[in-house]
């Protein structure tokens, strides 16, 4: 699934009801993470629930690094809030994902109206991470 064909399935419903169950279902589509990458290094500070982002490096065809999360939650929409930032983020060069504003997009679908302030921090918190991953990779590949 492609961030687009998400912005598309998200216009398409109206009422939010409908929106949230549609998260949770992307969050079912997750890959599963496995049990032994529920560490504490990979677990996500200023979240209100568990959530771990494992983080692994690749190399593209240009020999450019790559990012590929795995994501999990023991919260069903935080795991579809993860499941469309790993969409965003995943398998991209360092920066790719600089260059990508992931709450803008959140933003763009409506979630800022309808997150509690303790999701929309942890939302903060994740593409923090992300993002704070992404600046180490290209500093080490300097």
């Amino acid at each position: 699934m492609t961030i687009d064909e998400i912005r598309d399935n998200f216009a398409l419903l109206d009422e939010w009801d409908d929106r949230y169950r549609y998260v949770i279902e992307l969050g079912r589509s997750l890959e599963p993470m496995p049990e032994e990458a529920h560490t504490a290094a990979n677990k996500v500070n200023g979240c209100t629930s568990q959530v771990w982002l494992s983080r692994q490096f690749a190399r593209d065809d240009a020999g450019e690094p790559v990012l590929r999360y795995l994501g999990d939650s023991d919260a069903h929409i935080v795991r579809g809030l993860i499941a469309i930032l790993l969409t965003l983020y995943s398998n991209r060069t360092p920066r790719d994902i600089l260059a990508t504003d992931a709450l803008a997009l959140f933003d763009e679908l409506g979630f800022r109206e309808h997150l509690t302030p303790q999701r929309s921090n942890g939302l903060r918190a994740m593409v923090e991470r992300i993002r704070n991953d992404a600046r180490e990779t290209l500093a080490a590949a300097s």
